[in-house]
C-alpha cells in the first residue's frame, strides 16, 4: 500500500515539475514567433519606403503590438 502512496505521490510531484518548466518554456516560445510576425510586418512596411531597421527589438515591439506597434516605429523613425 505504502508503494502505491509513494509512486502517487512521485507522479504528481513531477507533474507540477513539468508544468512550472513548461511555463517558460511557453514564453520563450511566444516571444519568438511575435517576433518573427513583427519582422515581417516591418518588411511589408518598408517595401513602400518606410526605411525601418528591421532588428530583434523592433520586430519584438511590432509583434507584441501589432499595427500599433508598427506605427509607433514608424513615426520615432521619422523625427
Amino acid at each position: 500500500m505504502e508503494v502505491i502512496v509513494a509512486f502517487a505521490i512521485g507522479i504528481i510531484v513531477l507533474a507540477l515539475l513539468a508544468k512550472l518548466i513548461s511555463l517558460p518554456l511557453r514564453l520563450v516560445g511566444k516571444l519568438i514567433t511575435n517576433s518573427i510576425i513583427g519582422a515581417i510586418l516591418l518588411w511589408v512596411v518598408n517595401l513602400f519606403g518606410a526605411g525601418i531597421h528591421i532588428g530583434f527589438l523592433n520586430a519584438l515591439i511590432a509583434g507584441i503590438f501589432g499595427i500599433p506597434g508598427v506605427i509607433v516605429l514608424l513615426i520615432l523613425a521619422h523625427i
